[in-house]
This record gives structure tokens, C-alpha cells and sequence, in this order.
């Protein structure tokens, strides 16, 4: 047995994602959004969270998925990257799981369109079960943090 990890489910379509408990500081319902010009199309806006601001991108968007409307299924999941909070926008939060790290498989190049540079691994839960875990900082990389960072004026 390798070691158990707590992983947050959500879901993009009809595939399955995980991230690491420990990477999410909270998961909110969607809630109106702030533009902000010139930032990449998958940079939705800015949320105040608390007194906070936190730019929030779209997950779909990101990975080059078809956009949909959001629904009450939808939601926020904040997490930290580096030194700064960012929300990705999903179809739904589902679940929390304990993961033993031996179910963990490198993953191939692509999966469902996204690159493996954005991908931790992808875990064979049950026959009919696969869990794609995101690798947070390639999906939130530097460059692009950069430019997050700049919209917190």
C-alpha cells in the first residue's frame, strides 16, 4: 500500500478530476463575476471572497473544452498556488476521497484533449471509474500567474 492522499472529485463533462485536499482553500457557489480587460479568454474575472480578491478561471476554457452555462451544480474551487489564491470554475464539486498513491498511474500524453503537462497521474478507482489528478501548478503556470498577479492591483 502506498501512502493515502485526499483527493476533492469534481467533475468537466463527463470526466472525473481530482486535486490534492491540502491545494483547496475552499469550494464556493458561483457568484458574480468581475471582468477584467485583457486578460487570457480563460480568465473569467475577479471575485471578492472575504475581502479578498481572486481571479477565477474556467477549467473548461482552459483545457480547451466547449464553454457551457453555468448551472447550480456549478462551482468555485479556490486554491493556492505559490503565493496567491485562484478559483477554477467547474461543472461540479462531487465528492471526497482517500486515494492510495499505488492506484496512481503516470498519464498518457493526452487525455480528453488535455496535455499531460497538466496532469499529475490518472487513477483506475474501479473498472468503470478513472480519476484524472491535476498537476495545479502546469494548470496554473508561471507565466500566467504573473499575469493574475497583476490584476491584484
Amino acid at each position: 500500500m502506498g501512502e493515502e492522499k485526499k483527493i476533492i472529485v469534481f467533475a468537466l463533462g463527463n470526466e472525473e478530476y481530482g486535486v490534492e485536499v491540502e491545494s483547496v482553500k475552499t469550494i464556493e457557489r458561483m457568484q458574480p463575476l468581475t471582468r477584467v480587460p485583457k486578460t487570457p479568454v480563460f480568465i473569467k474575472g475577479v471575485i471578492n471572497l472575504r475581502g479578498v480578491v481572486v481571479p477565477v478561471l474556467d477549467l473548461r476554457s482552459r483545457f480547451g473544452q466547449p464553454e457551457i452555462e453555468y448551472t447550480d451544480q456549478s462551482r468555485i474551487i479556490i486554491v493556492n498556488s505559490g503565493e496567491i489564491e485562484v478559483g477554477m470554475i467547474v461543472d461540479s464539486a462531487n465528492d471526497v476521497i482517500d486515494l492510495d498513491s499505488d492506484l496512481i498511474e503516470s498519464p498518457p500524453e493526452i487525455v480528453g484533449g488535455i496535455r499531460a503537462k497538466y496532469l499529475n497521474g490518472i487513477a483506475k478507482i474501479s473498472d468503470e471509474r478513472l480519476l484524472v489528478l491535476l498537476n495545479l501548478e502546469q494548470v496554473l503556470n508561471k507565466q500566467e500567474l504573473i499575469e493574475l498577479e497583476s490584476l491584484e492591483v
